[in-house]
């Protein structure tokens, strides 16, 4: 009986320690408040299960935790700017963790896991974004929303602040003139329905390049545009170009992103479409590789939707859209260009370029660039896909389009484009719209 009692004991103590050593740990809770959410960061003993769901009267959000303890200190943690006026916890059982965070108004939750790395080990992450309409919408929130968001364009001003870029004749600036053609573009798109603009530097300050790119990610611009004015030693050299990033450039760019943790956590936590932290050092690569393969090649194509439209207006340095390793246009997950819109080193072009009336003429062919590419490639979830569909897609014409290159390339005939767009021969102009009908 004594061994039998002893087996039965050593069973149960083995049982008790199985149990401490699967259970987690909540070991500590950190707060950021951004502009637009606050995120809270649970660490972790080892990864676990949760789900999130909120509660109404009062307003409330609830995080179940499977198998996990609570032992973090939140005493002072700084609440004040967040949504959250207090943090309640408490264990059934199951040894399953109820966190509630008690809430002044109602939040729109995201929450995910992340594994450990060689800075922090596993966490979880809850993001509580606003009610408001500067809230940066997520996956979910398209979904809930029946997939009308807007398509978000970054138009980034060269330059700014104490750099002031290239100097023409008259003391005309290229960072006055780039900002100046921004802001023009900023509300072309703000005046089109399915468009949202934002602006990476809003006046005359200095901002570095990777936090340009940083900036586009925070608002999850589907577009980055980089606005510059070129220059050269001799005054005669002269025209608009458009770039997209080098294959050489992106070849680098990988190789940064996978060469620690600093860098790798650019494109962790949520930030962007690129998950790699919890990847191995193969897959990840594979996967950053593909990411910047589909990003270089959404770059081109709308770069030369740009080229054809800029063609329109001013002579072209280049008639095709040239690559380099500019830093701007190094992001894995958004497509990104960088428009030259002329030489402020040539009188004439300078001239050009410093005129509110030109400034607004280059925006508008900027704006039907990327209108067109749009329309050719409706992003899945937003407020522009929603509106075509079932009526088929629109096409702005541009320099260079005929009715049969049109047709072919939207696999329709012209005839099925002159019935639909109620056209009786087929002369077109440029700017003009076309519907596309559904095959």
């Amino acid at each position: 009986m004594l061994i039998v009692r002893n087996i039965c004991l050593a069973f149960v103590a083995l049982v008790c320690a199985g149990e401490s050593v699967t259970a987690a740990t909540v070991n500590g809770v950190r707060v950021w408040r951004a502009p637009d959410h606050t995120r809270l960061v649970f660490d972790l003993s080892e990864p676990v299960a949760h789900k999130v769901f909120p509660l109404e009267n009062p307003d409330r959000l609830v995080i179940d935790v499977e198998n996990t303890s609570f032992s973090a200190d939140i005493s002072s943690l700084e609440l004040v700017k967040s949504p959250i006026t207090s943090i309640r916890t408490g264990e059934n059982n199951q040894k399953n963790l109820r966190i509630v965070l008690d809430l002044k108004k109602a939040v729109r939750p995201r929450s995910f896991s992340l594994a450990k790395n060689e800075q922090y080990g596993d966490r979880l992450v809850v993001d509580l974004y606003d009610h408001d309409k500067a809230t940066i919408k997520t996956v979910e929130d398209v979904a809930a929303e029946n997939n009308q968001r807007d398509i978000v364009i970054a138009i980034d001003a060269g330059h700014g602040g104490e750099d002031p870029g290239a100097s023409g004749p008259r003391r005309i600036r290229e960072k006055e003139v780039v900002l100046d053609i921004s802001r023009k573009l900023k509300k072309l798109f703000d005046q089109a329905p399915g468009y949202k603009a934002v602006l990476v530097r809003t006046g005359d300050y200095y901002i570095p390049l990777r936090t340009r790119t940083s900036i586009a990610h925070k608002k999850r611009a589907d577009l980055f545009i980089s606005i510059h004015a070129d220059a050269f030693k001799k005054p005669s050299a002269n025209g608009a170009s458009v770039f997209a990033l080098s294959r050489r450039g992106a070849t680098s760019e990988t190789a940064r992103y996978l060469a620690g943790r600093e860098n790798r956590a650019d494109l962790i936590g949520g930030a962007g479409s690129v998950r790699l932290d919890d990847k191995d050092h193969m897959l990840a690569s594979v996967l950053l590789d593909l990411s910047m393969t589909a990003t270089l090649s959404s770059s081109l194509e709308v770069g030369a939707e740009v080229l054809k439209s800029v063609g329109g207006l001013a002579r072209l340095h280049k008639k095709r859209v040239e690559q380099a390793g500019f830093m701007v246009l190094k992001s894995p997950d958004i497509p990104s260009i960088l428009v030259e819109t002329g030489f402020i080193s040539n009188p004439t072009e300078a001239n050009r370029l410093a005129s509110p009336s030109y400034q607004q003429k280059m925006a508008n062919a900027i704006f039907q660039g990327v209108n067109r590419y749009f329309n050719n490639n409706l992003p899945v979830g937003t407020l522009l896909a929603a509106r075509q569909t079932g009526s088929g897609s629109t096409y702005v014409i541009s320099r260079g389009d005929t009715l049969s290159s049109i047709a072919v390339r939207h696999n329709v005939s012209v005839k099925e484009l002159l019935r639909h767009n109620g056209l009786k021969n087929t002369r077109i102009r440029v700017g003009q719209r076309l519907k596309i009908p559904t095959s």
